[in-house]
């Protein structure tokens, strides 16, 4: 967790200080081994970070600099960072003392054992969003025939990819109103080697839905934190990641539900189901909102306990 309030000034300079512990008076540029790298990076961000969390960040930063996992680092712990490394270690600890989130400072994130590219057009992906695909997942009939996906709203490409790295069989569609968005999920899905049909659309105009097939599963995580919580987001959210993916009408937070409740109506196939991500404090809400729609709900909690997740599909007589 960040820790709000704090905020600290430092510099290359002070990384030269630091690392004059471990260098001749005189010396030209800035070396450090891999420890003193590390408690450099640590020793900055555990002002605005829990000391866990601090250390973490330290050894994704180092791993993503250096190119050595952290087994190997220790093994080789007194090997040299070049004068370039610590230049760039000092240019990422600058960002995330300015709450940026690290996976957008280092262009990576993993999602359900995937690493994907993140940039600002796109959310970070969540372990909770991970419960989700999981969710699916075992739900799921194998051997895997003829099986349709959507995710609405796809941001990075996390969900589609991931179920479509599971279910190999399956025909798996994406769609976002961002172009930008759109981007960065075929790169990853060409990263990744991985067949995606992405298609840029306003899942909120229903003329689009024209240019879609029938689905056995509807699944999205989409926008859901009214727009009057934004006092209550953290910096490193509400300065970086796209509002767009984020907020909803504070007189109409389950609009994107709404739109996928009707949609289901006319493209989910017959015993197919609809999954989505929640937000904790509306799920009694929108699981009533998909029951006056016809459907059955079943809300699932994260792993920290809260309302996480439904599941609506309409009972077969």
């Amino acid at each position: 967790m960040i820790q709000e309030g704090k905020t600290v000034s430092t510099s290359l300079a002070n990384l030269r200080q630091f690392a004059s512990l471990y260098c001749p008076v005189n010396c030209k540029f800035v070396f450090m081994t891999m420890p003193e790298a590390n408690k450099y990076i640590s020793a900055q961000l555990i002002t605005i970070y829990e000391k866990a969390e601090a250390s973490h960040i330290s050894d994704w930063v180092l791993e993503n600099v250096t190119g050595i996992k952290r087994t190997d680092r220790i093994a080789s712990k007194g090997q040299v960072i070049s004068p370039e490394q610590v230049t760039q270690i000092d240019h990422y600890v600058q960002r995330l003392l300015a709450h940026e989130p690290v996976q957008y400072v280092l262009r990576e994130a993993w999602f359900c054992g995937l690493k994907f590219y993140v940039d600002k057009n796109v959310l970070v992906p969540r372990p909770e969003t991970e419960e989700l695909v999981e969710w699916i997942i075992s739900d799921c009939r194998f051997p895997i025939v003829n099986l349709t996906v959507i995710d609405v709203g796809s941001g990075s490409g996390c969900i589609p990819i991931a179920i479509k790295r599971r279910l190999g069989k399956a025909e798996v569609w994406g769609c976002d109103v961002s172009p930008g968005a759109l981007q960065v999920a075929k790169k990853n899905a060409r990263t990744l080697g991985i067949d995606v049909n992405f298609i840029e659309m306003d899942f909120l105009n229903r003329d689009r839905w024209v240019h879609l097939p029938t689905f056995d599963i509807i699944v999205s995580n989409p926008p859901y934190i009214p727009a009057a919580a934004r006092k209550e987001m953290p910096a490193n959210v509400l300065h970086y990641e796209p509002e767009t993916a984020l907020f909803v009408p504070d007189d109409d937070p389950l609009v994107f539900y709404r739109a996928i409740a009707d949609f289901g109506k006319e493209y989910l196939k017959k015993n197919g189901a609809i999954y989505t991500e929640v937000n904790e404090s509306l799920g009694e809400e929108t699981a009533a909102m998909f029951h006056l729609n016809g459907y059955k709900a079943e809300i699932k909690k994260d792993m920290q306990g809260k309302d996480r997740m439904i599941k609506a599909w309409f009972s077969q007589a």
